[in-house]
């Protein structure tokens, strides 16, 4: 599904390919505390759910990297530690098997460090990220460049790459995060033209849920369309979840991922009686966790309407519909009614209907 044109190489992140012309996969973040495996390993199951391909932990201190190996245990997503200054916890990561790094080599220690670190992750074939982002540029580079612009965001990765490439590891994958989607288009553009390592796509601090949606789809979806990137991050001030439900549709609306479900709905107005907010919500998460689970399942299309005005004849552009009254549903199938639901049975009777349908 992905129409890269651009040549990188590969790397593997545990199972997931990153790369090389491999689809492009999605990555988040835990929000928790690290030290609180149960936290941890409940928000990386919820993610794994909803079809997440990588999961990063932040890894602060020696207590949280010892909280590695038992998360470790208990999930199977592919995991990555972001480490900053302290190369021994990146050694800890390895040793709980983690499955890649996220590092800046010009932060993690002397010239040693950065070469057992290199070493270490070799034999154990784990990635290392090289991540550049606008807050964390060298004083020398603002200088030069005179502030945080593409040229030097790009300046900064290489010189870290070649820091690894000194140690014979070429495991590496590189994000260049501008806060904006301007500067982050210009310096992924410039970026790929000078390397063909895989690159993580990413806006860094890139807002609250509506703000950071916008703009992170903003800069991917122009760089992905232009066969810029291999693996994504949308970087909201919100939970884990609606990172990778963001980051999933953007794939989507692309072709670079396998549809989800396919669910349309009004905007509401003052004439509903019913809550189609929540109705619509939740047949979708459903349906999305349906075919995760049933990936050939028929995909049919399904509406969700909110009052008698404009909802009857809206449903009849899809497979299966309901139309919100009074505290109820109509239920249509192929454009024909075929029974009123209860508000509270209206989830389950369209999802009944699509797990019957033929076509």
């Amino acid at each position: 599904m992905s129409a890269i044109p651009y040549c990188t190489r590969q790397v593997f992140v545990g199972r997931v390919p990153v790369g090389g012309g491999a689809p492009v996969s999605v990555q988040t973040m835990t929000k928790t505390d690290t030290r609180d495996v149960s936290g941890a390993v409940a928000q990386i199951r919820e993610v794994e759910s909803l079809g997440c391909d990588i999961a990063r932990l932040a890894v602060p201190d020696e207590d949280a990297a010892k909280a590695l190996v038992a998360i470790r245990k208990q999930t199977s997503i592919p995991l990555i530690a972001d480490i900053h200054f302290n190369h021994r916890l990146a050694l800890a990561a390895l040793d709980a098997g983690l499955d890649g790094l996220r590092i800046n080599p010009g932060t993690i220690g002397s010239p040693r460090h950065v070469k057992e670190l290199a070493l270490a992750a070799e034999s154990r074939r784990v990635p290392i990220r090289i991540g550049v982002n606008a807050g964390s540029l060298e004083k020398e580079l603002l200088v030069k460049h005179g502030g945080i612009t593409a040229e030097a965001l790009v300046e900064s990765a290489l010189g870290h790459v070649r820091l690894l490439e000194e140690f014979g590891f070429a495991r590496i994958k590189i994000s260049v995060k501008a806060s904006d989607a301007r500067r982050t288009v210009e310096a992924y553009r410039l970026l790929a033209e000078r390397t063909n390592y895989p690159l993580h796509l990413g806006v860094t601090e890139a807002g609250t849920f509506l703000a950071g949606t916008v703009r992170s789809c903003v800069a991917l979806g122009i760089l992905l369309s232009e066969g810029i990137g291999d693996t994504i991050r949308v970087s909201l001030t919100d939970t884990p979840a609606r990172e990778v439900r963001v980051g999933l549709e953007l794939l989507r609306s692309l072709g670079l991922r396998e549809p989800g479900s396919s669910v349309t709905s009004c905007p509401t107005c003052g004439r509903i009686e019913v809550d189609v907010i929540a109705a619509a919500g939740r047949i979708e998460e459903e349906l999305d966790r349906y075919y995760r689970q049933n990936p050939k399942a028929p995909r049919p299309m399904v509406a969700v309407m909110g009052c008698r005005v404009n909802g009857p004849g809206e449903a009849l552009e899809a497979d299966i519909a309901i139309a919100g009254g009074r505290r109820k549903f109509a239920l249509y199938v192929k454009g024909e009614p075929v029974a009123t639901v209860s508000e509270s049975e209206a989830v389950a009777s369209v999802l009944s209907q699509v797990r019957q349908w033929k076509g």
